[in-house]
């Protein structure tokens, strides 16, 4: 059996029942055989900024690049506050708004990411290439340039036009590696001048907006994932996928970036799509599972105070850590995009920030492609190109094909993990119970973290117990992985 081919068909058979293109209409390729070069006037040229990337190893879709100079530099002077700029690709430079690739993209909202390969949101010849910040290419960007000091703290920004070019194309891993002393810097790390104290620089602020957030409240999670490897058409590994300080540097300069774009748009009087994470759907079961600990939390759902505990238990259990990082990533509800007037109050409960937007990957989400459209029209002095009422469809257009994205996601990584496991029915494993609801429970091992249905003895369980359990059966087509209470 060949899985690639296996995996392909049942990720198409997915996005088709949940309402996803798997592929472009005929036309959108014409457009896109007839599109000119990019073209728009740069606020700035900023090529000789030592700009570079970092994305997974895999990555050719590049939305973004890094860079942080003193305030003075540009007029030659290594002098005053740091500046954390991010360049973001100009997508709209090129995807006509209402034309035929617009609107394959509003359709989708978003890529999707499985095994077998990769559905783009644009075509490949936009989005790895012609859109993509690639490497030794000049390219149009929006740029947000934030003053940042040492404490963490964003204390000015603006967004604006520029001309930027990608001086390095680097990895999380290579990057993480050589940070933490486990590992000699890159051939290209080491080929470009002076990138190696640039990237100290770059760790050392991001450091401090991060710690800066979690003093806020922003929770501190284990993101594991499990990503399968395909080996000559089959699924030979599930490999985990552990977070590191190249993708924490990563995180807190888009989520900086995230926030200073929503205030450009408030400050300009323009309405936006904003990205919320609600106060949570089951605070109460938090409170259980942290009691469970020695830990009360208040009655009241607090972030701080969630923080608090989650920092403790890390400290004190860090080989336990994923799993209660799951189970109350579970309890806090999903995220969820929402449309706003220009003065906004929506909380993102998980960074504990409010005035919060997703901008920085216009080639991979439509969420992003709209918010550049506003920035850029903003910049420009233009009425928005949105409508608060166009928004708000929008907005719940893109949570909903989101969800439906994840979900074909989560089925081809439990279908590829089927596979894996077919061989192994009747083994035991220890198991943390991640839903509990009328519609079923749900277990996630420990090792491998491969998630699955409890399909006989759940009575009495809830998000979080740990237990037992022994594989029952697969059905690789189905997604299906079921276990039974050992």
């Amino acid at each position: 059996m060949n899985h690639n081919v296996t995996l392909e068909a049942i990720a198409r058979r997915a996005m088709i029942e949940k309402g996803l293109e798997p592929d472009f209409p005929a036309d959108a390729r014409r457009e896109l055989a007839r599109l000119p070069e990019a073209t728009g006037t740069a606020a700035r040229d900023l090529r000789s900024l030592p700009w570079s990337s970092i994305d997974n190893d895999d990555s050719r879709d590049l939305d973004q690049l890094e860079v942080c100079v003193k305030a003075g530099m540009e007029a030659g002077v290594d002098a005053g506050p740091t500046r954390v700029l991010v360049a973001i690709a100009d997508v709209d430079a090129l995807v006509e708004k209402d034309g035929p690739l617009d609107a394959h993209a509003r359709r989708n909202t978003t890529s999707v990411y499985t095994a077998a390969r990769i559905f783009p949101m644009l075509p490949e010849e936009l989005s790895t290439d012609r859109t993509s910040l690639n490497e030794n290419e000049d390219r149009l960007a929006c740029v947000v340039d934030m003053v940042v000091t040492d404490e963490g703290e964003v204390v000015d920004s603006d967004v604006y036009r520029a001309l930027v070019h990608n001086h390095a194309k680097l990895t999380y891993n290579a990057v993480a590696a050589w940070l933490e002393g486990t590992g000699p810097p890159s051939d290209r790390l080491a080929a470009v001048p002076d990138l190696e104290k640039q990237l100290r620089l770059q760790d050392r602020l991001a450091t401090g907006l991060r710690a800066r957030r979690q003093r806020e409240g922003a929770l501190d999670f284990d993101r594991t994932e499990v990503k399968p490897v395909m080996d000559g058409g089959r699924v030979s590994d599930l490999r985990t996928e552990q977070p590191n300080r190249a993708r924490d540097l990563i995180e807190s300069f888009m989520v900086a970036a995230n926030g200073a774009t929503a205030r450009y748009l408030s400050s300009r009087g323009f309405p936006s799509i904003r990205r919320v994470v609600r106060s949570p759907e089951r605070w109460g079961r938090i409170v259980e599972i942290a009691a469970g600990y020695g830990h009360p939390l208040p009655p009241e759902p607090n972030a701080l105070s969630l923080e608090q505990f989650l920092r403790a238990r890390r400290a004190a259990a860090p080989d336990d850590f994923s799993d209660l990082s799951l189970s109350v990533i579970k309890l806090l509800g999903r995220g969820e995009y929402v449309a706003d007037a220009a003065v906004s109050t929506l909380q993102h409960f998980a960074l504990a920030v409010s005035n919060y937007t997703h901008s920085t990957a216009p080639n991979r989400r439509f969420a992003d492609l709209v918010t550049e459209r506003l920035v850029k029209a903003a910049a420009a002095g233009e009425s928005a190109p949105y409508g608060l009422a166009e928004l708000t469809v929008l907005a719940e257009h893109c949570t909903k094909q989101e969800d439906a994205a994840n979900k074909v996601e989560r089925l081809v990584r439990k279908a590829a993990a089927a596979l894996w496991l077919s061989n192994r029915i009747g083994e035991q494993f220890d198991a943390v119970v991640t839903g509990a609801s009328s519609k079923g429970t749900w277990v996630r091992l420990t090792h491998p973290p491969i998630e699955g249905r409890l399909d006989r003895g759940f009575e009495g369980l809830d998000v979080g117990d740990r237990l037992r359990v022994r594989l029952v059966r697969t059905d690789p087509e189905r997604g299906f992985i079921d276990f039974a209470r050992a």
